[in-house]
């Protein structure tokens, strides 16, 4: 058990005697490799932590393709957040926001917000989108509205981010499944929840793994997975790049050539990757953007 990783894992689990799912994911550098790409403000470093250890989260009990992100969009000051896991344990996110930020930072009060999550594989065109329902002011509790909505099941989240850690628990009641006690232990989901609300953020935030489980579920039978790595990637690409170019037609690429004396750099906001382009390079994109069968835009 010590030799189990601490930071950037996910580890799913089960707790056999009360019939319930859990996944458990802990972020550490892949976290402050996101949170250090801007100066967020307190509050949106904090929520922007809490939907990076989510977007993992959500993919723990999952067949994964592709990838999948929480987007949120809304017209206050709060104008995009955006987290994303990739089915390679890959972590990326960002926010966008306009100062002052209200306080508190509440979801349920963002004018005209919307929040999605998005699982596929967009090289595919594959994509599956689901809107999550603001009606709480907490991420954690907007998710588990979604599951209760979109799955018929109760969850139970709990996620929490600090300068050095994100952290985010899940559970979720699996009817008829589990132990040979858990068929007829009505109570179970309602003891596992209580036990959950024993803990709290500053427990979860400094807490391994394992110990963390065991403390809390240790009568409960906990069976742990294997676990799985997590880390900071980007999939942005030159192809990718190229083909946004592709999609923006020859008028906006010349001006673009225009500004910058005949070269087009393009910054990627998650990982600051740089990428040129020349006169020529123009071209040959333009060129096939314009050839019978030309590939559509990359997103």
């Amino acid at each position: 058990m010590d030799e189990l990783p601490v930071d950037d894992v996910l580890h799913r689990f089960l707790l056999e005697r009360a019939g319930v799912r859990g996944t458990l994911v802990r972020l550490g550098p892949a976290w402050r490799e996101v949170a250090a790409r801007a100066d967020y403000p307190p509050a949106l470093h904090a929520l922007l932590g809490e939907a990076l250890a989510a977007s993992a989260l959500l993919t723990g009990n999952i067949k994964l393709d592709g990838a999948l992100s929480i987007e949120l969009k809304s017209a206050a000051a709060l104008r995009l957040l955006f987290t994303e896991c990739s089915d390679h344990g890959r972590l990326r996110g960002l926010a966008r926001w306009n100062a002052p930020l209200p306080a508190p930072l509440a979801l349920d009060a963002l004018a005209d917000a919307v929040m999605a999550i998005t699982i596929g594989n967009v090289d595919r065109g594959q994509r599956y989108q689901g809107l999550v329902d603001l009606r709480h002011a907490g991420l954690a509790e907007s998710l588990e509205g979604y599951f209760v909505q979109s799955e018929q099941l109760p969850a139970r989240i709990l996620l929490a981010a600090d300068g050095e850690h994100a952290v985010g628990l899940m559970l979720q009641k699996m009817p008829g499944e589990g132990g040979h006690d858990a068929v007829q232990d009505d109570d179970a989901w309602n003891r596992v929840v209580h036990l959950t609300a024993t803990l709290g953020a500053a427990e979860l935030l400094t807490s391994a793994p394992e110990q963390l489980l065991y403390r809390l579920y240790h009568e409960e039978s906990v069976r742990l997975f294997e676990p799985r790595p997590l880390a900071f990637g980007c999939s942005c690409s030159r192809e990718r790049v190229s083909a946004m170019l592709r999609s923006l037609g020859r008028d906006e690429v010349e001006a673009a050539l225009a500004a910058r004396d005949g070269e087009i750099e393009v910054i990627c906001e998650f990982c600051a990757q740089h990428y040129h382009f020349d006169r020529i390079d123009a071209e040959h994109l333009l060129s096939m953007a314009a050839a019978p069968g030309a590939p559509g835009t990359a997103q």
